[in-house]
């Protein structure tokens, strides 16, 4: 049995159909001319062709995410996501929960330097995580750069100016720093942060090489931004800094370092707390994104949209780079772990355990949703090649490039989703050995691998935007054909 990508038209002749086809490979080559209701349809002798495999992709059981969310403090985690201390700044809700993932990722420095096993890979866990924090603020300054450039966010963020008189600094109990720049008369004085892990980690000589690359890292990717984050960065050119220990909450952050089972003498409990804590704030951010695409896709604001989903696709790629920690932990001793916790396999992969990461997932398939709005066009309730010819109109005439951007970033996001659940499930054979990583899978015949299991179904399931796949395999054969 097969899946058809795309319904012939049935309402033809089998005769037109085919004339229907050779005029469309003409229309192709002439520079394909403005989309109408007269405009020949694509030929239908070419056929895309997936394995009818299932596509919703489900949480685990109730039982197993209260487990989840119990061990990860998560009500509480949210209760900070939600939190809303500056209701006139519409990017609280999108900046707040990745501000906690970069103050988290901190926390885990901090822990991983304090660790006392002689035989953890202390020096590859603090590689990982500088570039996890690099990578961490690089997005975060994606967002803030949006954010100035929509007229109806631009200026909203609570920030507060530096505390320097002619150069000369406040004596308000602020922790400041002063530095002087080559051939600039005046000095330049830096708030910093009193409540974030930075600051401490920069001052601690087994932690100051990689904060010192990080707070460097700030520097550099908010160079086009009108503000800095104010956490132990040169900030040579003088900003104003965010209110980070308004919006943040790092004291908030340090309460919730002891997880419910912290009596368990292991030291790889903690990681793996803060690897989850980390995965859950990035998805959070990521579905306040997708909230904020459509409606920005509702107002017509196209270029800001695709934007934001860019940073979603970055997202995906982080949230990779986050689960890819768990293969530095120490096997017997996540094994340990495993069994004091009583992490036991089911049907779905423990990732599905997270509900937000299940519900981003969902998100980021139903923006197929908005391919007619975004051409201009309904979609044909009887399965016909409308939206196809629409986007084979605008990939061939190149006035509205903006709507090809947005949907190329959407189908990115679609690619970068697809390679996270691949990537987790060798991640979650390398944790726990091929045999139960594979426990709830049934092999098919005549394959060669299992396709049954939730992470496979994710990964082989067919394309979310049909119409454009068909779109652009129908223009590259009229060209083929024309040439």
């Amino acid at each position: 049995m097969h899946v058809e990508m795309v319904e012939p038209d049935w309402k033809q002749p089998k005769s037109k159909r085919s004339s229907s086809s050779s005029s469309s490979s003409s229309a192709a080559v002439a520079a394909l001319p403005p989309f109408d209701k007269k405009s020949p349809r694509p030929s239908n002798n070419l056929r895309i062709l997936f394995p009818p495999i299932p596509s919703e992709v489900t949480p685990a059981s109730s039982s197993a995410c209260s487990a989840y969310e119990h061990y990860l403090r998560l009500p509480e985690l949210i209760r900070m996501f939600e939190s809303r201390n500056f209701p006139h700044w519409k990017s609280e809700t999108v900046l707040k929960p990745a501000l906690i993932g970069l103050e988290l990722t901190f926390r885990f420095i901090s822990t991983v330097l304090s660790d006392p096993r002689p035989y953890s890979n202390c020096r590859e866990w603090i590689n990982c995580l500088e570039s996890l924090a690099v990578e961490e603020v690089l997005a975060i300054a994606r967002m803030v750069e949006n954010e100035e450039e929509g007229p109806d966010m631009c200026g909203a963020a609570p920030v507060v100016e530096l505390s320097r008189v002619d150069g000369v600094l406040a004596r308000d109990g602020s922790s400041s720093e002063v530095w002087k720049v080559p051939r600039e008369e005046s000095p330049v004085v830096s708030r910093i942060s009193k409540e974030s892990l930075l600051p401490r980690l920069l001052s601690w000589h087994k932690s100051e090489g990689v904060a010192r690359r990080v707070a460097c890292a700030v520097e550099c990717a908010f160079m086009r931004c009108s503000y800095t984050l104010g956490i132990g960065e040169p900030n040579l050119m003088g900003k104003p800094n965010l209110d980070y220990d308004g919006v943040c909450r790092p004291s908030e952050i340090q309460l919730l370092k002891r997880n419910p089972y912290d009596q368990i003498d292991n030291h790889e409990n903690q990681s793996l707390y803060t690897i989850h804590q980390l995965v859950e704030s990035w998805t959070w951010c990521a579905s306040s994104l997708l909230k904020r695409i459509l409606e920005r896709i509702g107002a017509g604001q196209f270029e800001a949209a695709e934007r934001d989903c860019h940073i979603v696709e970055r997202i995906w790629k982080l949230l990779v780079e986050i689960e890819d920690l768990h293969l530095l932990m120490d096997p017997e001793d996540f094994l340990k772990l495993k069994n004091k916790l009583d992490i036991r396999s089911e049907d779905a992969a423990f990732c599905f355990r997270s509900t937000a990461l299940v519900e981003m997932a969902r998100a980021c398939k139903d923006l197929r949703h908005c391919v007619p709005e975004i051409l201009g066009v309904e979609a044909d309730p009887m399965g016909g090649p409308r939206v196809q010819e629409a986007a084979m109109t605008l990939y061939g005439n190149k006035a509205e490039f903006r709507l090809v951007h947005l949907l190329q970033a959407m189908q990115a996001i679609e690619a970068a989703l697809k390679r996270f659940f691949f990537a987790y499930r060798q991640v979650l054979v390398m944790m726990v050995g091929s045999l139960e990583a594979r426990e709830s899978s049934r092999s098919r015949a005549g394959l060669g691998f299992e396709v049954d299991d939730s992470l496979s179904r994710v990964f082989l399931e067919p394309t979310y935007f049909p119409s454009l796949d068909a779109a652009k395999t129908f223009l590259w054969e009229s060209l083929r054909r024309g040439v």
